[in-house]
């Protein structure tokens, strides 16, 4: 072989060794960062973290243009976990939420099989929002935990060839894998702490959450100004139910009254049992006139609709409500001490409305407390 073409074969098998040992270190960066990455994501243990992390982070550890997340959310879980870490969905811009599971079922077929391309408007659209980039590639992952999918993880470029089909997918759907896992540890996080905050019998949320609620909401409208009342719903006569009927059928006159009221309720409002036949309810931003439209509509729906004994006879149930709002002239006082004379005032109402006949809406005219409410009139039954 001739010199000169040993010289030229010596100098490309150079630049693919060069080319080779380039991408040896590209790829030690990209694995040092999953890496990275992967730690980061495995100790977050809050939905919210989470999302921010896969968002964020994926995108900047893989240099991607465009990265979001799609998730099904049947049963509204996530919307309402979201919602309590005061995070609404719509704050993640990269976040889609499904209620079913067809789109996603339809697009990866049978086999949950990575779908990798270019990026087709038709049918992808809805997986890269208006307002991100518009890829030119993709890779849509399907995330699955035990057989069962449970959303997307959608990578986007600008380039054209970053993702083709028929290339190797292992370590992007190793990403998926990651991503996944930690989706259902901090589900089971949040239903342990679901479980320690709610109440067993009725299946809202239990006294010690509406207290950390409503601590965190007093001082949400005191500092923008913003509106907030406190219902306290309490059942009429409910002691008579039990001695008449015996504590099953009080258990299941609870759990519906407390569906009841959950119903009227958005999903920014609190609910939680506060007491033996009482519940509590924190409506944000809202006024005296809208709350006590609410607590109208509540106390209508329930005194309209009787409850079916297994006997087949029907139990008439009533309600009483006191309502309190945060007074315009309290702003800027004691958090601490503003939460309790909101309650104390709704209670103070809801005495009034049981000593006005039961069955109806009373609201709180002063910051009189539980205590001057009811030291001067003996107490009344249920």
């Amino acid at each position: 072989m001739p010199a000169d073409e040993l010289q030229r074969e010596n100098v490309e098998l150079r630049r693919r060794l060069a080319e080779l040992m380039e991408r040896a270190r590209y790829n030690e960066r990209v694995l040092a960062r999953f890496q990275k990455v992967e730690l980061r994501l495995i100790g977050i243990v809050s939905f919210k973290e989470l999302i921010e992390a896969i968002l964020e982070d994926y995108r900047d550890a893989f240099e991607l243009d465009v990265v979001t997340l799609s998730l099904i959310d049947a049963d509204y879980d996530l919307r309402r976990t979201l919602m309590d870490a005061e995070a609404a969905p719509e704050g993640f811009p990269g976040l889609i939420i499904f209620d079913r599971d067809v789109y996603l079922s339809a697009l990866f077929g049978a086999g949950n099989q990575p779908v990798l391309g270019s990026f087709d408007p038709a049918r992808q659209r809805v997986l890269f929002p208006a307002e991100s980039p518009v890829p030119s590639s993709v890779a849509i992952l399907p995330l699955t935990r035990w057989g069962q999918l449970v959303g997307s993880l959608n990578l986007g470029s600008l380039r054209p060839d970053r993702f083709a089909p028929g290339m190797a997918t292992h370590f992007i759907e190793w990403l998926a894998a990651v991503a996944s896992v930690c989706l259902e540890n901090v589900a089971n996080n949040e239903r342990l702490k679901h479980i320690g905050l709610t109440d067993a019998l009725t299946g809202v949320h239990n006294r010690r959450y509406f207290e950390q609620r409503l601590r965190e909401e007093v001082d949400r409208a005191l500092r923008k100004g913003s509106p907030l009342s406190c219902l306290l719903v309490d059942l009429d006569h409910f002691k008579s139910v039990n001695d008449r009927y015996g504590h099953l059928i009080g258990d299941a006159v609870l759990r519906e009254v407390a569906e009841q009221i959950k119903d009227q309720l958005r999903l920014s409002d609190a609910m939680a049992r506060y007491g033996g036949e009482e519940f509590a309810v924190l409506l944000v931003q809202t006024n005296v006139i809208a709350a006590r439209a609410i607590a109208e509509r509540i106390r209508e729906r329930i005194a309209g609709q009787a409850f079916k004994l297994p006997d087949a006879t029907q139990l008439d149930v009533t309600i009483s409500v006191g309502i309190a709002t945060l007074m315009e002239e309290l702003r800027g006082a004691d958090i601490d001490a503003r939460a309790r004379d909101l309650v104390g005032r709704a209670d103070s109402a809801l005495y009034t409305a049981k000593r006005s006949g039961r069955n109806r809406v009373a609201t709180a005219r002063g910051p009189t407390t539980r205590a001057a409410a009811r030291s001067s009139s003996p107490p009344l039954p249920g």
